[in-house]
């Protein structure tokens, strides 16, 4: 048997109506239901949410993969995709709504020729995790019927905010409400989530930023998007789980982009991004050295007491802290040198004895030096300051 073109990958718990209008979405499509099949990852043993995928036999194929651990969005779609049999795996969150010729145009304009590409779908009506949600009305199936096939019958649907932006960094905007990818790279490539990742926010740019390195082009979708459906949630619960998820993002994939959007957010750091590449240049261009030159920070100890160096110089790829620091590391832990401005430090509160900040930091404009400064501030019990900073009305 031929495999399926597609399969729908959804991560779930206690979200029934979400999860009801979903499928109700997908078993209207009008590619034939025999092309595609749905995958739940589910993490929760429900009596009702069996029942549902009861009330869809014979208009869907449902497979769902049922645990009872703690709620893990990273391991729910893992779970679910390692039963992918499609050739294309599309991510859909629970609270998506597809319109009905979503799948069939999908594949005939992205991958009916085993294009290799990563499509972001827009997420029409989501306002990117802005305001608290305490309650929700829940609508029928009919109301976004209409809305979709209103959507549909537009010349063009530009509605996400992600479209009205420049792209700069690719996997900045790969929000996992809607992605799709040829299934072979995923198992090529290893490309499951990172269940390290745990709460809201970060798992999916992470995952992209993999998906980008392999050299797969990561595209908006201008005729790819579903209706975001409204759920409860809390942002200043989100936007504690996503701050501690940036650092473990900065940690395991130092460099310059991954520590801008960690600082400013993935909007921000697209609109930073050329800029902020032109000043790392400046920033250590009269630096001493050959090659191509970078800013770094390097993370070592000095009898006994953790020591931090933010604003060193290396060479590309340059694993040992540079010569003339200016400071004695202990043999022992090995110093460690990350590539990073500084921008956006993954280390916790208070957990560096000492931090130095060297001179290179001060050539930053004020935006930039203002923001490594305060993160040498947070991570360090005591900060050795750059020469001249207190001369600088604008920190």
């Amino acid at each position: 048997m031929s495999k399926p073109k597609f399969s729908i990958v959804i991560p779930y718990k206690q979200r029934l109506d979400n999860i009801r209008l979903c499928f109700e979405s997908l078993a209207e499509q009008t590619l034939d239901s025999g092309e595609f099949e749905v995958l739940v990852g589910a993490m929760e043993y429900s009596p009702e949410y069996v029942a549902l995928c009861r009330e869809f036999t014979g208009r869907l194929t449902i497979v769902s993969v049922l645990s009872a651990e703690d709620w893990q969005i990273t391991k729910a779609r893992n779970l679910a995709m390692r039963q992918a049999s499609g050739q294309v795996m599309v991510q859909l969150d629970a609270d998506m709504a597809l319109p009905p010729r979503f799948l069939e145009n999908l594949y005939a304009r992205h991958f009916a020729y085993g294009q290799n590409v990563c499509v972001i779908g827009q997420m029409i009506g989501y306002d990117n995790n802005n305001s608290d949600v305490d309650s929700v009305e829940a609508k029928p199936f009919a109301h976004y019927r209409q809305k979709l096939a209103e959507l549909d019958a537009a010349d063009e649907v530009l509605l996400d905010m992600r479209m009205q932006v420049d792209h700069v960094i690719p996997w900045a905007f790969a929000w996992t409400a809607l992605i799709a990818l040829p299934t072979a790279l995923v198992r090529e490539h290893a490309l499951y989530f990172d269940e390290d990742f745990r709460g809201y926010g970060v798992e999916d740019l992470e995952w992209a930023h993999r998906i980008s390195a392999t050299g797969t082009p990561l595209v908006m979708g201008r005729d790819v998007y579903g209706i975001h459906l409204p759920h409860t949630r809390s942002v200043s619960g989100n936007r504690e789980t996503e701050r501690l998820n940036y650092r473990r993002f900065v940690r395991k994939w130092p460099g310059a982009d991954v520590e801008l959007a960690a600082a400013f957010g993935d909007f921000e750091a697209n609109g930073h991004a050329m800029e902020f590449r032109r000043e790392l240049a400046t920033v250590t261009a009269d630096a001493s050295g050959t090659g191509d030159r970078a800013p770094a920070v390097v993370l070592g100890a000095q009898d006994g007491q953790s020591v931090l160096v933010v604003g060193a110089v290396v060479d590309a790829g340059q694993t040992e802290p540079p010569a003339g620091l200016g400071i004695r590391f202990d043999a022992h832990p090995r110093p460690e040198v990350l590539p990073l401005a500084g921008l956006a430090l993954p280390f916790p509160d208070r957990s560096i004895d000492v931090c130095h900040v060297l001179p290179p930091v001060t050539r930053f404009s004020p935006q930039y030096r203002k923001a490594v400064l305060g993160e040498a501030e947070r991570v360090a019990k005591t900060l050795v300051e750059p020469v001249g900073r207190e001369q600088d009305p604008t920190v």
